[in-house]
């Protein structure tokens, strides 16, 4: 079992940063892939960000390439996402999310997820 614990959403206005973390606990040498994903009211969870746990290989959406980076920490067990340049479009509730080793068609995909946190709230003002 592994277990994702978010922190550091917040209320921004429009142009404003924002670092989330997600802190990892228990069985962590199953895990290949860590990921963000958020979810905004009435819509379905997208994928935002992706890293591998050791090749440091990274995915982004289209709609956050050049102002959000994903990173991650192994010695502290976190996986961060910088979000800088933040639009109301961003406002969603953000998760981290773990998978494990396999053949996967693409990063963004939520059922291919086997760990999730709880999530924690962006919200943008403009």
């Amino acid at each position: 079992q592994v277990q994702l614990q978010e922190s550091g959403g917040g209320s921004v206005r429009a142009g404003g940063s924002l670092r989330l973390s997600c802190t990892a606990s228990g069985s962590l040498n199953s895990v290949s892939r860590l990921a963000w994903f958020r979810q905004a009211p009435g819509k379905g969870r997208e994928g935002v960000a992706s890293i591998h746990t050791t090749m440091s290989t990274t995915y982004y959406d289209e709609s956050v390439k050049g102002r959000f980076t994903i990173s991650r920490d192994n010695a502290k067990n976190t996986l961060y996402l910088q979000m800088n340049d933040l639009t109301p479009e961003d406002t969603a509730v953000y998760y981290c999310a773990a998978r494990g080793v396999g053949t996967f068609s693409s990063w963004n995909s939520p059922a291919d997820y086997n760990y999730w946190g709880q999530g924690t709230q962006v919200t943008v003002s403009s």
